[in-house]
């Protein structure tokens, strides 16, 4: 899968999981009928959120994104549905490649970052494995911490 499939992708998962928390508070906050999605559609969203900004991540170094551009990239997962937005508005601006820049045979890398991102390219199932461990071990110690308290 190229950058721009990649980030396309988690850009419009991401945008889909907030429509499902924001489906399940709607019922438990507005129409005060069930509180069932909540737990559920928090949970597949927050798996999400980590995927996309580990996905931003990686798209950034790639593609040599100024600090302004990764941040604003971050800062999409936290506002509901601006990924998708965030996404297009970089495609137009032409910084979405079709191919991985430190792909094997392409470019060396020139940091330590780069040298990461070039292994995981030469060796992409152990990069997921890694990846998934990785978040999967986030994503259940935020669990084990538990949900933000509401003040109400």
């Amino acid at each position: 899968m190229n950058p721009r499939t990649l980030f396309r992708t988690v850009a419009v998962a991401e945008a889909l999981t907030w429509a499902f928390l924001l489906l399940g508070m709607f019922f438990k906050y507005v129409t005060r009928t069930s509180e069932a999605l909540v737990p559920p559609a928090g949970a597949v969203h927050g798996f999400v959120f980590l995927c996309f900004v580990v996905t931003t991540a990686f798209v950034w170094i790639n593609q040599r994104w100024s600090l302004i551009t990764g941040l604003l990239g971050f800062a999409s997962a936290i506002i509901p549905f601006a990924t998708v937005p965030y996404e297009r508005w970089i495609e137009r601006r032409g910084q979405l490649s079709a191919v991985w820049r430190l792909a094997p045979g392409a470019e060396s890398p020139r940091n330590l970052l780069e040298q990461l991102q070039a292994s995981v390219l030469r060796s992409p199932l152990v990069a997921l494995a890694v990846t998934i461990v990785g978040v999967s071990g986030i994503f259940t110690a935020l669990l084990f911490v538990g949900p933000p308290v509401s003040s109400s």
